[in-house]
């Protein structure tokens, strides 16, 4: 759908959510490294949501359907976990506007394109239809760790938590994913998954001493 866009803009388009998504864990788990607890810092959100709106354009762009369908199923708890933290509020409203309307435009741009849409995300001969399932699985799978975070969170006064299974399931489809990404040969999502599980693994390590010593 978007073969005039020349690879280096797409391969830099998604490096930079790479980068976004790989600085969230770093400051995160840098947080709870310091404090010997899991933290859930506000700049871990915000550099979601922006990670968040660069990795779906990337996966419209490279026609992968695994991908948008895992950015589809988080971006909105990243904005609650925002209002959780006292920091939606504080954007300008324009911009929480455009924030919150983003993922609406993107599906109607899919699907007033749907025939091509369709044609490229699940008839591509670049990507057969069981790796698109293997893929989708992982996504979704990984993606569905912010829903729990967000229903752990609420029922925890509504405050902003990352518990023990978010990271159980983090290592689950980071790992599902890195497969799909090895077969695809994708660099984006190799880098972003490689340095993920590292993290993952570390913050259950201490989530798991917290709860030793708490």
């Amino acid at each position: 759908m978007f073969d005039i866009v020349p690879h280096w803009l797409i391969y830099t388009i998604g490096f930079s959510a790479s980068i976004f998504f790989t600085l969230r864990m770093l400051i995160q788990w840098l947080s709870s490294e310091k404090t010997k607890k899991v933290q859930s810092p506000a700049s871990f959100w915000i550099f979601s949501v922006i990670g968040s709106c660069l990795q779906f354009v990337y996966g419209v762009l490279r026609d992968d359907f695994s991908i948008i369908l895992g950015q589809l199923v988080s971006y909105y708890v990243y904005i609650w976990n925002l209002k959780a933290k006292g920091i939606w509020g504080k954007i300008e409203i324009v911009v929480r506007g455009v924030l919150w309307m983003l993922p609406v435009a993107a599906i109607i741009l899919l699907i007033v394109n749907s025939g091509v849409v369709i044609n490229n995300l699940f008839k591509n001969e670049d990507i057969p239809l069981w790796l698109i399932i293997l893929g989708s699985a992982g996504q979704l799978i990984f993606a569905c760790r912010f829903p729990y975070q967000w229903w752990y969170s609420r029922r925890h006064g509504g405050v902003s938590l990352l518990p023990r299974d978010f990271w159980i399931v983090s290592i689950s489809g980071s790992g599902i994913i890195l497969i799909y990404a090895i077969i695809r040969r994708d660099p984006v999502l190799i880098l972003s998954q490689v340095f993920g599980i590292t993290t993952y693994i570390r913050n259950l390590i201490i989530g798991h001493k917290e709860h030793e010593n708490g």
